[in-house]
């Protein structure tokens, strides 16, 4: 039997990832809070914003308790989101409703698109003194799964809003 050159594939999965490294980043953020959110809090204490599991309020209390109540999820979870122009930030007020639109840079000219629609801001923190003009952020109340959105799009895009 001949011999033969031992065969080399090239790039492979590694290598597409070193190609598109702003893409893996957003797929890596985006995968990285969808197992967040799906795990929860473990603890028995729960976490900020996670009601504590309680049993059902028709169940019967064991020995000398009082009967809890259980409290609906709540659809919506808070995400920090920073925009691009901070200019445009100083005109949001608590309540106020937003859409917010990623920006990408490329090589063939910018793409837009919508990543959250109807967000209500719940917060608008003081800039930090001496903070550079990296944009400004803001807190918004929206559905969880627009929150694993607006992690990735922030990820490789710059984040403007248009208010209501």
């Amino acid at each position: 039997m001949p011999r033969f050159d031992p065969v080399r594939v090239r790039g492979g999965l590694a290598g597409r990832l070193v190609r598109h490294r702003r893409r893996a980043l957003a797929v890596g953020l985006a995968v990285t809070a969808t197992a967040l959110v799906a795990a929860g809090p473990r603890g028995s204490d729960g976490a900020r914003g996670h009601p504590r599991a309680q049993p059902p309020a028709h169940a019967a209390p064991m020995s000398g308790e009082q009967p809890v109540r259980t409290r609906r999820a709540v659809g919506a979870v808070t995400a920090p989101v920073r925009i691009a122009d901070a200019a445009t930030v100083r005109l949001l007020r608590p309540g106020d409703r937003v859409d917010v639109i990623a920006a990408e840079e490329t090589v063939s000219g910018g793409d837009a698109r919508v990543v959250a629609r109807g967000a209500r801001v719940t917060k608008v923190p003081e800039p930090l003194e001496g903070a550079s003009d990296g944009g400004a952020l803001i807190v918004l109340s929206v559905p969880r799964a627009t929150a694993v959105r607006l992690a990735g799009a922030s990820a490789t895009a710059r984040l403007a809003v248009t208010l209501w």
